[in-house]
């Protein structure tokens, strides 16, 4: 069984990408901060807590997601996953390396990760997008730079129609 991260800058055409692959048969987990920040709302609170606490509510659901898909027949597609809650986490009290190697291998990804970059052309804000285009850019190099650091190999998605990014990922996969 196969996790792929499908992670990146807001606004990239993440969850757009999950949605065609999923018309395509795919298993997918959507954004949990997305999620954590709806159900916020719907409860009437503020979008967010504190960072860290936004932060290790994502963790504990991206965790969950993770183990849920632990026997998932065939691969299954993330929008983002345990290492990007990590790195929210990493950005307010640096992990020390050994609690970062517990994490990295109790919860391995597919070694390719795919990062879809901004794109000023298709970025707009919403109800939980609520950042601008350059946090959007801060966002990319911040993951990029993270999922290096944690040994995965970055592969950037081009920015095409949402057909030929679904079969540039799936033939990603296959070399």
């Amino acid at each position: 069984m196969s996790r792929i991260v499908i992670t990146g800058a807001p606004g990239a055409g993440k969850t757009t990408l999950l949605l065609a692959l999923q018309a395509r048969g795919y298993t997918i987990v959507g954004d949990t901060a997305r999620a954590v920040i709806q159900d916020r709302r719907r409860r009437g609170l503020s979008p967010r807590p504190e960072p860290y606490a936004f932060a290790e509510q994502v963790l504990q659901l991206d965790v969950e997601n993770f183990v849920h898909h632990a026997t998932s027949p065939g691969p299954v597609f993330f929008e983002r996953g345990v290492l990007d809650a990590l790195c929210a986490l990493d950005q307010i009290t640096p992990l020390n390396e050994g609690d970062l190697n517990m994490w990295l291998s109790n919860y391995r990804y597919f070694p390719k990760v795919f990062v879809l970059p901004p794109w000023k052309a298709i970025y707009e804000d919403d109800a939980e997008r609520d950042h601008t285009f350059e946090h959007a850019e801060s966002v990319n190099r911040l993951a990029q730079g993270w999922y290096r650091r944690c040994g995965y190999r970055i592969v950037e998605v081009p920015m095409v129609s949402v057909d030929e990014r679904c079969t540039f990922v799936l033939q990603a996969l296959a070399t």
